[in-house]
């Protein structure tokens, strides 16, 4: 076989295994665009987990006997990160992660309105893929119970914070009339008639499938959830705790190092901290942060205007990019509020991703709830992280990359954040470490609470001659 072959076959390796990753993951197709899958739901039976793990182990062994040698840089990435995922997603299974499955952020309660909020249903044949996904509800939810009943069997269960969490958050779903539930009212149907349909559907498969899954975690799984979080307090928690930083990061570190990182980094940090305030007239960080806090101009009792804000930053960093980056996304991002029916439960902001053919711009959700709360200087390196330039050009402009293959352009963040964002890196030696750890920094310094400083910073971004 040529060298020109063995690159092309890393290639149609890394597309079958994305192929896959969407079949096993349809919801992920339809927030990308892609609706081949769209009446379809995650299989989280024994035999979906079965699945899963056989993909694992085949996309391993073709990796493997393809080997490193005289591959083009591109494509020992690719080979590199497929083999990466597929042993830890193999690890994962073996140490049964998938029992830890109560999320309040993105649980299974919430997959309808995510449904909702991504599949286009204005055609006869999308209502029907959408109303099928409706009905098979239920069995999802079967299967997730089952799952954690596994758990509870095992002494492997979640802790008692999300549980806690899931069953107020579900509470707050369930008071909802079916015509404002938001996997009605945001479905994106094409008339009145449609939307009536989508309403039966809700109250025939949603509420009732909700409403026991909701019992089964209030009545029997809450008494034995973790009082205490953090992997390490679940069995094997520390060998967990490691595969949990490898599948994040890449790096095969330990507990004991990334906090020595951390400390490393907040050093440094609150170091420019301290110098920013006495350059505002503030003995230090201390100082600075206690003045903002008691500015009444750093609040706001509207959550419309934290939108503004944000809008309004992301576009005044995407103008301003050109002068520090050779490349950027076709479009900037748009910020949306985190939804009523979630915001309590979710982050400060997240990020989604772009559709595949560009019609859906990529959105930055900012969490509003109790505004008041929320200083309106912290938003600026929320934004900068979350948005532009942040996520949205890491993941932006990696999809735009027409001569990758579309696992490298779609899913490279499988194999963690860090790898996603040094992919163009040596694979394994010190300077992709290197690579990974200054890109690290570059978003620590998103999080300090003040951005503009950093292209003056040795360790930071210069604009580009």
């Amino acid at each position: 076989m040529t060298i020109t072959d063995t690159n092309a076959l890393i290639d149609e390796l890394a597309n079958r295994f994305w192929e896959k990753i969407l079949e096993l993951d349809p919801l992920q197709a339809t927030i990308l665009g892609d609706d081949r899958f769209d009446d379809r739901l995650p299989d989280l039976s024994p035999e979906g987990r079965a699945r899963e793990a056989e993909l694992s182990r085949q996309v391993l062994s073709e990796a493997e006997a393809i080997g490193g040698d005289h591959l083009e840089t591109e494509q020992v990435i690719t080979r590199d990160m497929l083999v990466l995922i597929a042993r830890n997603a193999l690890e994962a299974q073996e140490r049964k992660l998938y029992q830890l499955a109560v999320d309040h952020i993105w649980g299974v309660q919430t997959m309808p309105v995510l449904i909702a909020q991504y599949q286009k249903a204005d055609t006869p044949e999308g209502l029907e893929k959408l109303l099928t996904r409706y009905a098979g509800y239920p069995i999802l939810i079967d299967q997730q119970i089952g799952t954690l009943r596994e758990g509870i069997a095992d002494g492997r269960t979640s802790a008692a914070v999300p549980v806690r969490r899931a069953i107020e958050q579900i509470d707050r779903m369930l008071s909802t009339s079916p015509e404002e539930y938001p996997a009605v009212l945001i479905a994106q149907v094409a008339d009145d008639e449609a939307r009536g349909r989508v309403h039966d559907a809700a109250h025939e498969y949603l509420y009732p499938a909700i409403q026991r899954y909701r019992d089964f975690l209030a009545n029997e799984y809450e008494a034995h959830a973790r009082p205490m979080p953090g992997l390490s307090t679940t069995p094997d928690g520390e060998e967990a705790y490691r595969l949990s930083i490898r599948m994040q990061t890449t790096l095969d570190a330990s507990p004991e190092e990334v906090h020595a990182f951390g400390l490393d980094d907040l050093e440094w940090i609150e170091s420019e901290k301290d110098t920013i305030a006495r350059g505002l007239g503030h003995a230090d960080r201390v100082a600075l942060d206690a003045a903002l806090a008691d500015d009444p101009n750093n609040r706001t009792d509207d959550p419309k205007e934290l939108v503004r804000l944000a809008q309004a930053q992301t576009e005044r960093a995407f103008a301003a990019a050109p002068r520090f980056f050779g490349r950027l996304p076709k479009s900037d991002c748009i910020v949306m509020a985190v939804e009523e029916y979630r915001e309590r439960e979710s982050p400060p902001a997240f990020y989604m991703p772009q559709s595949i053919d560009g019609s859906r711009q990529a959105q930055y959700y900012l969490n509003t709830y109790q505004p008041h709360d929320r200083l309106l200087h912290k938003v600026a390196a929320i934004t900068f992280h979350e948005a532009t330039p942040g996520h949205h050009f890491q993941i932006g402009i990696e999809m735009e990359l027409d001569h990758m293959n579309t696992f490298r352009r779609y899913g490279s963040r499988l194999a963690g954040a860090a790898q996603a964002r040094c992919g163009s890196r040596s694979r394994s030696g010190p300077d992709w470490k290197m690579a990974c750890c200054w890109d690290r920094r570059i978003h620590a310094t998103h999080g300090s609470g003040h951005s503009l400083p950093i292209r003056k910073r040795s360790r930071g971004i210069r604009p580009r001659p």
